[in-house]
């Protein structure tokens, strides 16, 4: 009877979990140029699209001159080798896209660099896939993520200005997020002067949290055919990759609360005036100070810090998908187990109304791994995350918790974080986050 309610509880949960809202992106690539990072992190996203809704991957202007085609052979390489392993990742995880939807989605940008590319005449396939992407009937928001400049987002503005009433504009620009790696053009600096209520995230505290090589040729480049052209290391491994960990549907992350933190950082909420880009934007001739002072939301205070918090969770994961790639039986892979709170196994995040000075009681026992392994469980206080400023008692390690909200927290909001990892080999983890409103 108990193996048979486990089952239950594991079909109900899985059905549930699939159908969690995922984050719509877009990415704008400078992929090809002198840095190898940007094929890395492709091909990482590319095992994640199951997680995240990619609705288009640009390809924006290459510092590097590097001629435009070879930009589009170089990611067309990558998705022929992600075709050939989709039948296995699907074994695995039946929400990753055809290989040619993804084809569907690979545009080009701005042919020229910076605001330069901008204006009368300039529209370009890029372009317009953003606009149409924000005027689709999904209510949901689009996140553009920039591994490159931002032009191509700066022109669809452009035209929408130019084409559009003052209230459509508004309209339009509240459908867009944008998280900008390290600023690498400035037409940032243009959009958040223009538009300063939009949500722009330049996040300058990229690097410092991958894996070293050794772990990377172990895991990823030994591994089936997205191994083979995952290339070599010039700079930083995957520098652009937290832009899109920020999104992927895991229990922890929730992309439109900035300063609750995840997997691709965490953010302040208070916008700061002036985040420079990258210095080499300068040197290439382009000025993002001629617009004014430019308001931006940048990294908390623990910077990268924020992503190493969960790094082992993030390599074992990428080294899990890069099994799938090459395993054609599900019995013969690792695969993430399945969170509850009670009854509760989506991956949304629970909110709680408590008075301070009660006991809270959280029950994660219903929580079950597709694999039948044995599972371990944590309880975070995620401390920078809430507005209580205090300590709190040792959480510990079992399914159950019992916790005693301090008496000075009244008026605060705690954050809880429950990791349940299993013992397969990856050990793979899976989030539930519990936010306490203390009155």
């Amino acid at each position: 009877m108990k193996h048979l309610t486990l089952i239950i509880t594991l079909l109900l949960c899985t059905f549930t979990t699939m159908r969690a809202e995922h984050t719509r992106i877009i990415v704008m690539s400078d992929i090809g140029g002198s840095d190898p990072d940007d094929r890395q992190s492709l091909i990482h996203l590319l095992t994640t699209l199951d997680k995240v809704d990619m609705e288009g991957f640009i390809l924006q202007f290459a510092w590097a001159n590097l001629d435009r085609n070879d930009q589009l052979s170089a990611t067309n390489t990558i998705v022929d080798v992600y075709q050939r392993a989709l039948p296995n990742l699907r074994v695995h995880s039946k929400g990753f896209p055809d290989a040619d939807e993804v084809r569907q989605m690979i545009k080009f940008g701005q042919k020229d660099a910076g605001m330069k590319g901008v204006g009368e005449g300039k529209d370009s396939p890029g372009s317009e896939l953003i606009i149409k992407a924000v005027d689709s009937k999904d209510p949901r928001p689009v996140w553009i993520v920039t591994w490159a400049g931002t032009n191509t987002l700066a022109q669809a503005v452009w035209k929408i200005q130019n084409t559009r009433t003052p209230e459509e504009v508004k309209k339009f620009i509240s459908k867009i997020r944008v998280y900008d790696v390290l600023g690498q053009d400035d037409a940032g600096a243009w959009l958040t002067t223009q538009h300063p209520e939009l949500t722009y995230i330049r996040n300058k505290h990229v690097y410092g949290w991958a894996p070293t090589d050794e772990w990377t040729k172990k895991n990823v480049q030994e591994v089936g055919e997205l191994g083979e052209v995952y290339p070599n290391r010039i700079w930083a491994t995957e520098g652009d990759t937290p832009s899109f960990l920020y999104f992927l549907d895991n229990g922890l992350n929730s992309p439109e609360h900035l300063d609750w933190g995840g997997w691709g950082g965490r953010f302040d909420l208070k916008k700061v005036a002036n985040i420079e880009s990258m210095d080499w934007v300068k040197k290439c001739g382009l000025n993002e100070f001629q617009y004014g002072t430019f308001m931006m939301i940048g990294s908390s205070k623990e910077g990268v810090h924020a992503i190493n918090k969960w790094k082992e969770d993030i390599y074992n994961n990428f080294a899990a998908r890069m099994k799938w790639s090459v395993t054609s039986d599900y019995k013969d892979a690792n695969h993430h187990p399945i969170a509850a709170i009670g009854k509760n196994c989506t991956t949304a995040h629970i909110t709680k109304k408590v008075k301070a000075g009660t006991t809270l009681k959280l029950d994660a026992s219903r929580s079950s791994d597709p694999d039948g392994n044995n599972l371990e469980y944590e309880w975070i206080f995620y401390k920078e995350a809430g507005t209580y400023n205090g300590d709190i008692q040792e959480l510990g390690n079992t399914s159950r918790l019992d916790l005693v909200v301090p008496y000075d927290a009244q008026g605060s909001k705690i954050h809880l974080i429950l990791r349940v990892t299993d013992n397969g080999v990856p050990s793979l983890t899976s989030y539930r986050r519990i936010v306490l409103e203390v009155k």
